[in-house]
């Protein structure tokens, strides 16, 4: 490798580090939940986690680490090898078929990852005499599996409708043969839920196929945590749902497609990162099948969550802080400004709290933010503790 490279390279670092946008990982030493360790050599320190997608406090339940365990010693480490060659196992199957069932589809596809499920969902299903209709502030995977079919493209201002059904005349005037719009249940950085409702209107009025990435949902909104298509009564009118298990349901990973039997079997023969990348490990296939069941029936730990939500906003509204207006866990405190951000992100690490600043190239420059994210796995006296924190050290910065 050139010198003259690296030196290039280091330049950029330079800058993304002199701009205030240089991300820095933490480390946690032990299990992932409401309560962490924080490690800094040989030093561990107790912090409050607001940073987790782990909404339902899964992550760290032992009956899921029992079941991942379990699937260890019952099926092996790895697959070491992609499904269609001899790398489905039937516990592969069987969690395929739980989620379908549990969000009330014919069938499910499992990935590595939502951003394989979003980044293969695409190009099977939608040619270049076809168009996508994508949302503004969709998640880069999804950008991402447009960009990478050949379809048409068009994209309207988040949550506008009225733009949404421009779009659509768009298409439907270049001669679209069909069109999808795609849309994520709960947009990550913002909190805020789609209009279902609206768009599936839309979507049969002008013949549209509706696809919805429900990563920030599943397992946590909706009647069981069957996400926003429930929570929004549309279930039966999205015809594809993507969704994790990094989140809700047990927080290790791997992703999944879930839809009617032709849109899967398609998916199984053409989908690249399906077709390329190895199978889930058997553990976290184990773990994810005990982690769907405990959330269908987790109704107390939703209720916990939101509850949360609802006195940690109220607590922050109160002191002063501007926030993004929702009813989600996720809850934006908004900055503005990549180093006041950060500067805040190290004021609550001091105070036992951790929490991670948002800035440009993850939310639009001038927007950065400190993006708080509830779990059921908190105590009511955490999360007190927490809005205490938020209040001391936005008195300390002249943020309130």
């Amino acid at each position: 490798m050139s010198a003259e490279f690296l030196r290039h390279l280091e330049g950029v670092l330079a800058q993304i580090d002199a701009d205030g946008l240089y991300k820095h990982e933490r480390l946690i030493a032990g299990p992932q939940g409401g309560r962490i360790e924080v490690a800094s050599g040989e030093t561990r320190r107790p912090v409050i986690n607001l940073c987790a997608n782990n909404y339902l406090g899964l992550a760290d339940h032992p009956e899921i680490i029992a079941a991942a365990k379990s699937g260890l010693d019952a099926f092996g480490f790895g697959m070491a090898s992609v499904r269609f060659i001899c790398g489905t196992q039937t516990l592969h199957r069987e969690l395929e078929l739980a989620v379908a069932r549990y969000l009330g589809k014919e069938d499910a596809i499992l990935f590595a990852a939502c951003f394989d499920a979003n980044g293969g969902v695409f190009e099977p299903l939608m040619g270049p005499e076809d168009a996508i209709i994508s949302d503004g502030l969709n998640h880069a995977s999804i950008i991402d599996g447009v960009r990478l079919s050949k379809a048409r493209r068009y994209r309207f201002g988040n949550g506008d409708l009225d733009e949404l059904e421009d779009r659509l005349r768009e298409a439907e005037k270049d001669g679209a043969r069909f069109k999808m719009i795609a849309t994520d249940g709960v947009f990550s950085m913002d909190g805020y839920v789609a209009q279902l409702p609206g768009i599936c209107d839309l979507a049969e009025r002008y013949g549209a196929v509706v696809m919805v990435d429900d990563c920030h949902a599943t397992g946590h909104l909706g009647e069981k945590g069957r996400g926003t298509p429930a929570l929004t009564g549309v279930n039966d009118r999205v015809g594809i749902v993507t969704g994790t298990f990094g989140k809700s349901l047990g927080g290790a990973m791997g992703g999944f497609v879930a839809a009617a039997k032709p849109v899967i079997d398609l998916l199984r023969q053409r989908a690249r990162p399906y077709l390329f990348s190895n199978s889930l490990a058997p553990a976290i296939a184990a773990g994810s099948l005990k982690a769907l069941e405990i959330a269908e029936q987790a109704d107390d730990r939703r209720a916990r969550l939101a509850r949360h939500a609802k006195v940690f906003r109220n607590g922050l509204v109160k002191a002063g802080f501007e926030l993004l207006p929702g009813e989600t866990p996720i809850i934006p405190v908004m900055l503005y400004d990549a180093v006041l951000a950060q500067e805040m992100a190290r004021a609550l690490d001091e105070r036992g709290v951790y929490v991670a600043g948002f800035f440009f190239p993850v939310v639009p420059k001038g927007k950065a933010r400190i993006r708080t994210q509830m779990s059921a796995g908190l105590s009511d006296a955490d999360v007190q503790f927490a809005v205490d924190a938020f209040v001391d050290a936005g008195k300390a910065l002249g943020v309130i």
